[in-house]
């Protein structure tokens, strides 16, 4: 175990030096995405500098960003132009898990706070290894009751927390483990592992996410980016991204599953009440998955925002798996196509981490 530990070690030095002379950028895609992006000065366009009330996280459902984005166990380039992050729906929310959700200044009588529970539980210096962990009640998210319970209470009081309000009671939850492992600095292995902690079987879905960040809105010209579905083969489906800075980026998504289109575009009519420019909006997944609504996502399967759509019934006390593999490979040149679970190229001490994300079930 010590030299395995040693070997590891050494293997991340060689990617710090190799990063540093400019020889490898292991450094380039990392968890770069902000936890949350509403509510900041970075967004605030108001007369009055009010930037809490001017972009909300309802808000954030349907408005573009302009300077940043953010998202559940993200991970981005370091221009955070294209970004991967992991939505959730546990078939009761109003809306799809996207980002974390917080009280503003004057809603928390302690000032803001996040009301979620996530931890980052690892990550190598160059990112070449990450695991991060979310909690997600399988019960509707009671966002109204914190606002209120919080508004309620003066400065003495403590603050009413999410595990308050009994939604985590019988242990009526998922743990979602989020692991990245990087084959080389733009190969990137994604392992999502979902533990029903519960007494009885519960649904879940899954949404890895894959979008540019809107940079072609804000009256410059810029040239818009695509996403649009790739043929992979018959156990995999896949996302091609171009980009004009970024180059192409291909995300493998292991499984029969349906891919969702829409763009990375405020959706004018509910956020100003002026008519939408284009069809598909920002929240047009959220329609489809949440309301059924198939016309919110393009049916010719190209945007600038797109959703692999996993629906996983979690016995209880069980866990599953879904596996995906952001690269800039096309399918004609993957050394193993249609293989989600890949080895890396040898180099002494890389495989350890990415191999027990292949293998390992078991909750750490």
């Amino acid at each position: 175990m010590q030299t395995n530990e040693t070997n590891e070690s050494g293997a991340e030095l060689t990617r710090l030096e190799e990063d540093r002379e400019g020889r490898a950028a292991w450094k380039k895609w990392g968890p770069y995405l902000s936890e949350r992006q509403w509510g900041t000065v970075r967004e605030d366009y108001s007369s009055n500098g009010d930037a809490w009330n001017y972009f909300t996280h309802d808000n954030a459902q349907y408005r573009a960003y302009r300077w940043g984005e953010d998202g559940l166990a993200g991970i981005s380039d370091n221009r955070q132009l294209l970004c991967f992050a992991l939505a959730l729906w546990n078939g009761r929310d109003p809306i799809l898990k996207e980002r974390l959700f917080g009280l503003t200044n004057s809603e928390g009588n302690h000032g803001e706070d996040v009301k979620e529970y996530y931890f980052y539980l690892d990550s190598t210096p160059t990112h070449s290894y990450m695991k991060y962990l979310y909690k997600y009640p399988q019960a509707a998210y009671p966002y109204r009751t914190i606002i209120d319970a919080n508004r309620a209470r003066n400065k003495q009081a403590a603050e009413y927390e999410l595990i308050d309000t009994g939604i985590f009671d019988d242990d009526r939850y998922f743990d979602v483990f989020v692991e990245y492992a990087k084959v080389e600095p733009e190969d990137i292995l994604i392992q999502i592992t979902v533990c029903n902690r519960g007494p009885e079987p519960a649904e879940i879905h899954v949404l890895p996410t894959l979008w540019f960040r809107n940079t072609w809105s804000w009256g410059r010209r810029e040239e818009k980016p695509e996403l649009k579905i790739l043929a992979a083969g018959a156990d995999v489906r896949a996302v091609a991204a171009r980009h004009r800075l970024v180059g192409e980026r291909f995300l493998y998504c292991e499984g029969v599953v349906d891919l969702l289109f829409t763009e990375n575009e405020t959706n004018t009519q509910r956020a100003f009440n002026q008519p939408n420019q284009q069809p598909y909006c920002k929240d047009g997944i959220i329609h489809a998955i949440v309301h059924g609504n198939k016309n919110a996502i393009n049916p010719e399967l190209h945007g600038t925002k797109a959703s692999a759509h996993y629906r996983l019934t979690v016995a209880a006390k069980g866990s599953q798996t879904v596996r995906l593999r952001l690269t800039d490979q096309p399918p004609d040149r993957l050394r193993v196509p249609s293989e989600m679970r890949s080895r890396p190229r040898s180099r002494p001490g890389r495989q350890k981490r990415t191999l027990s994300m292949q293998a390992s079930r078991r909750i750490r």
